[in-house]
């Protein structure tokens, strides 16, 4: 067994064997008939390098992270993402990936000149993606 495990280390393979075998977290059912999306911007629409975006929902409430509680969940803002995070792992946080775990219904962003795509993602109380997810569509915009 030890001559096994150190033959996948040296190939570099157990990484790729233990993170296969690796459980996904819990996910949330998504209800039907819910409509994510955002209010404004409009897609197509001019900004400056300063905005702010408001998020709808329609079908559901916006509960904090942390907070269980049947047909509710909190946002995502997708900033230049092009394919959605991975089912059953929390969101990332990063400079594309912003969350608003306290319920927050809109934001302000500062972005540079150019065009920019954005995209709500409901979480679930864990910023685990619903399953199917629960996204707005993605609109275009360009920042001045």
């Amino acid at each position: 067994m030890k001559r096994i495990l150190l033959a996948l280390a040296l190939t570099g393979l157990v990484g790729a064997v233990m993170a296969a075998d690796a459980p996904l977290l819990p996910v949330t059912k998504a209800p039907v008939d819910i409509a994510v999306y955002i209010i404004s911007p409009g897609d197509g629409a001019s900004a400056g390098q300063e905005f702010t975006v408001r998020f709808g929902l329609k079908g559901m409430g916006v509960a904090p992270a942390g907070v269980v509680k049947e047909r509710t969940g909190h946002h995502h803002l997708l900033v230049d993402v092009r394919e959605l995070p991975p089912a059953g792992q929390p969101i990332p946080k990063d400079d594309n990936h912003l969350h608003f775990g306290g319920g927050q219904t809109e934001a302000t962003l500062k972005l540079k000149p150019g065009t920019h795509t954005l995209q709500l993602e409901l979480g679930d109380e864990n910023h685990i993606p619903f399953d199917p997810p629960l996204v707005s569509k993605r609109i275009t915009i360009h920042v001045k």
